[in-house]
């Protein structure tokens, strides 16, 4: 009897880990970024979230342009920049101190401008997600952010 329910249990905990792996390769990959597709086209979706981020009172300290980075070296890439958001009143309640200076790696918000099959698309982290992760003041900042972000990007957002 024992060894049966010894049995049940060890069975019931291999199937929960699996599940919980299953759940983490194949939910959680979906979940990590926000993609959507851009009504306009590369250079005017660049330049729209551009002038939405200074009327949102955001800036942008950076901008990678990954092709030309890629051309570089050698390879050929269809178009794509990385712009670097950032707001530094959010960034003041990550970097003020040391309990939270970690999450610095995720700063500053960044979103990606690309065309794939003759389209625009921008993505981002999905900090909202992420921030149920982490502490209380961090999931603050990051929703904050994250809900900033999105009204940043709705202009060139195809719906």
């Amino acid at each position: 009897m024992i060894k049966h329910k010894l049995l049940v249990f060890a069975g019931g905990m291999v199937t929960g880990i699996a599940l919980v792996f299953l759940t983490v390769l194949v939910v959680l990959p979906g979940k990590m970024f926000v993609v959507n597709e851009s009504k306009l086209g590369f250079e005017e979706t660049l330049k729209t979230i551009e002038k939405s981020a200074a009327e949102n009172g955001w800036s942008i300290p950076h901008q990678y342009n990954l092709q030309a980075t890629m051309k570089k070296n050698g390879f050929e890439v269809q178009p794509v920049k990385v712009i670097s958001l950032c707001k530094p009143e959010h960034a003041f309640r990550i970097l003020d101190g040391n309990n939270h200076r970690m999450v610095a790696a995720l700063m500053p918000c960044r979103v990606a401008v690309y065309e794939k099959e003759g389209k625009t698309f921008v993505s981002m982290l999905n900090a909202g997600f992420f921030s149920k992760f982490l502490g209380n003041e961090v999931s603050e900042v990051m929703n904050a952010a994250s809900k900033e972000n999105s009204m940043i990007l709705e202009p060139v957002i195809k719906k």
